[in-house]
């Protein structure tokens, strides 16, 4: 596996033995899956810790649902759920924090908070500032890919090549970001598995997920709990869909992906290190 090296406002991470583990914290009140268990902040900083005890080296904190369907969540509102929540856990480790949002005021406030990598599912499309911003402070950036925007990703979506035409957009954005003053070391990509993908869709990218190493930046996959593994499995509550994140994440070891975006950390850094030994033996 390729290795990069990620810096970061609070440490340096080190990419490429075995996927690195970011662990989701939404202070959301409708996320799909954990929506509404953690907006209290005490309660939410307390998880956001227990995490990293359970081996996650990223955090990303969230204050706007991107489920299928979800509605815009304002700025004023986002900062509010967000930035309190980073402190309390900057104040308290050294772990790095990304900041899920496609808003540069937003992005801002949580750089200024404590966070150090932004994480956007707009892959910088949805606001023109933001970009600015990233090649400012030089920090880490994820590119995500989705067809559509939340609230209407799901209905119907199409490709021809769903790996080569997601691979495509993401070149299109690192080359937009180079060009705009980021620096390829702060680049890290996302398919955006369940953004705009139907199950098979979804299959492919994983399946395929080495072909997008070939950029040459680090590969992030986000496949938690999601729909396509509750498709599969019968399973209609997303928290019960454990055994097959871990199905993903084993796959995953062996391929080209360096960060992981999962709700169930102990259990993801589980199957990453019996994975890893077994590879490694």
């Amino acid at each position: 596996m390729k290795q990069y090296q990620i810096q970061c406002k609070r440490q340096e991470l080190t990419l490429g033995d075995k996927p690195v583990i970011m662990g989701i914290l939404n202070a959301t009140p409708d996320s799909f899956s954990d929506g509404g268990h953690f907006v209290d902040i005490d309660i939410a900083v307390a998880h956001g810790l227990q995490m990293v005890a359970d081996g996650a080296k990223i955090i990303d904190v969230g204050g706007e649902s991107t489920r299928p369907g979800s509605q815009a969540v304002s700025v004023t509102e986002q900062i509010k759920r967000v930035v309190p929540l980073i402190k309390g856990i900057a104040n308290q480790c050294n772990v790095a924090i990304s900041i899920d949002t496609t808003s540069c005021e937003v992005a801002k406030a949580a750089l200024e908070a404590g966070a150090s990598i932004v994480n956007d599912v707009s892959a910088l499309l949805f606001d023109d500032k933001l970009a600015d911003l990233i090649a400012e402070q030089g920090c880490p950036i994820i590119l995500m890919h989705m067809q559509g925007k939340p609230e209407n990703m799901q209905r119907q979506p199409e490709y021809e090549n769903v790996v080569e035409e997601v691979k495509k957009f993401l070149v299109e954005r690192i080359a937009f970001c180079l060009s705009s003053g980021i620096k390829k070391q702060q680049i890290i990509i996302d398919p955006g598995i369940g953004f705009g993908k139907t199950t098979e869709h979804n299959l492919l990218l994983i399946k395929h997920i080495d072909a997008f190493s070939e950029l040459g930046v680090p590969v992030l996959i986000g496949h938690s709990r999601k729909r396509f593994i509750g498709d599969i499995l019968g399973i209609e509550n997303a928290a019960d869909r454990t055994f097959g994140n871990a199905a993903v994440v084993g796959y995953c070891v062996s391929k080209e992906c360096q960060i992981l975006r999962v709700h169930d950390v102990k259990e993801t850094r589980e199957v990453v290190d019996m994975t890893a030994a077994i590879n490694q033996a």
